[in-house]
């Protein structure tokens, strides 16, 4: 009898596509999941994954259990769900971008338990294709994420932000408001490893033939503005991610921006459910709107 267990350890690498993020997702070390993952292999008689040094690819039998995979843990999912109905309390399951200002999360999640302290809130970090993976097979009711043109069937459109410049607060270009690429030739850069303009910036400053030298990288912000902070080296954030700790500026000629958005259900929820995730959803929407 195949574990459900090694299913979610299947599941964490396709959406990881990496055993080392894909143990972080599911809480174990890397050897126990590559173990699961042998496991699972024995017990279905072919191999499901092809390694490489970078990256894991399916194999054509990984391919063909993929959906049936999802099936299973979908299935498993809406019988939990369906006890989750005799509960008192509602629970809304919430995928997070992991870009999002854990300040502003905060200040959110606060202040709709204050407007509905009943609700049980599950929180899950993610990267943006993480959280549709899993609004996908319904192990999660709502996400919030960045925008990508969804209709309002899909998301609510939220509030908008641009990309700034950081640098620590003591900094002798702290007192500028706008920098061009030319500012920060000899500037060190730390890395957000899970920034959604990632490749942009660094075309922004190829472009101009500057190559800041990269002295950091992490997928945690939080680290990431600690080391500016530091005075390690300056980065690109959207600006709510800015702090007391950091001086920001404008980059000249550098003008992206995100929406962020609040993905809704793409299944009916259980009614209990259902009725706290409006209200959830109208809170968000006044909150953060514009």
């Amino acid at each position: 009898m195949m574990d459900l267990y090694l299913l979610r350890y299947f599941l964490a690498v396709v959406e990881t596509g990496s055993f080392t993020r894909a143990a972080d997702r599911v809480f174990v070390t890397q050897p126990t999941l590559s173990a699961g993952i042998k496991k699972l292999e024995t017990q279905v008689g072919q191999p499901l994954f092809e390694r490489s040094n970078r990256r894991v690819f399916l194999t054509e039998a990984g391919t063909r259990f993929l959906p049936r995979a999802k099936a299973i843990l979908h299935e498993c999912n809406m019988a939990m769900q369906a006890l989750e109905e005799t509960r008192a309390a509602p629970v809304i399951r919430l995928g997070v971008l992991t870009t999002i200002s854990t300040r502003a999360m905060g200040d959110l999640l606060a202040g709709f338990k204050k407007q509905a302290p009943e609700v049980v809130l599950e929180i899950v970090d993610g990267t943006e294709q993480e959280l549709l993976n899993r609004l996908e097979d319904r192990s999660l009711d709502y996400a919030l994420s960045v925008h990508r043109g969804a209709g309002p069937d899909q998301a609510i459109a939220l509030r908008e932000e641009g990309y700034v410049f950081i640098l620590p607060a003591g900094h002798a270009l702290a007192s500028r408001t706008r920098l061009v690429a030319a500012d920060l030739a000899e500037e060190h850069m730390v890395v957000r490893s899970r920034c959604e303009v990632l490749s942009e910036t660094s075309r922004y400053f190829t472009d101009q033939n500057i190559r800041p030298r990269l002295v950091y990288r992490t997928p945690n912000d939080s680290r990431a503005i600690s080391m500016v902070a530091a005075g390690l080296g300056g980065t690109v954030v959207p600006e709510s991610l800015v702090d007391e700790r950091v001086t920001s500026a404008r980059l000249q000629g550098f003008d992206y921006k995100r929406r962020l958005a609040l993905y809704r259900p793409r299944y009916e929820l259980p009614p209990v459910v259902a009725a706290a995730g409006q209200q959830f959803e109208g809170y968000v929407a006044t909150v953060w709107c514009g």
